[in-house]
């Protein structure tokens, strides 16, 4: 079923840095048959859990997990990038493919035992993951567990999100 979703992602060689293949997820977007399908199988990934809320990272990973929230009839929580939240917010520092970078969460938008689905468009070295999953476990939230579109597996971001179950769609 994901072989469609697979043949619509493109590779963009040398973006955003030299030696980067970035996997570009917009052609799955701007197909409604094929943006329908990748929520279905995110929102497959929650197993018949209730979820409570639905967390999704800055910046694709609102726009599947707004949705998959809102199919599972549950909460959508932003995880932003440092300043972008109105609130007064929890943070964490954390490294990617591309830098250094800190996130927060406001610190009420999750009550202790909420059962959480963490959605995000990517898993590459796991960073970007990791650092909400600090902050949800800082909180008390039943994270249920992680749920990504494409895995880049070579680069076994998966190792930093344990003990924390990863379900992916396409993997690479």
């Amino acid at each position: 079923m994901p072989e469609a979703l697979r043949a619509a992602i493109r590779d963009v060689v040398d973006f955003p840095k030299p030696g980067i293949i970035f996997k570009d997820i917009t052609p799955i977007l701007a197909d409604a048959k094929l943006f329908r399908q990748a929520i279905s199988l995110l929102c497959e990934t929650a197993g018949g859990s209730v979820i409570d809320k639905v967390v999704g990272i800055d910046a694709r990973g609102f726009i599947f997990a707004a949705a998959v929230a809102d199919r599972l009839g549950a909460g959508f929580i932003p995880i932003r990038k440092k300043g972008k939240l109105p609130w007064k917010t929890r943070q964490t520092a954390y490294s990617l493919e591309y830098g250094d970078s800190i996130v927060e969460l406001h610190e009420d938008a999750i009550q202790p035992g909420e059962s959480i689905l963490l959605v995000d468009d990517l898993l590459a070295t796991g960073g970007t993951a990791a650092a909400p999953l600090k902050l949800l476990d800082e909180l008390g939230a039943n994270v249920i567990g992680v749920s990504v579109l494409i895995e880049l597996a070579f680069l076994d971001g998966r190792a930093k999100l344990k003990p924390h179950p990863v379900h992916t769609i396409i993997t690479y």
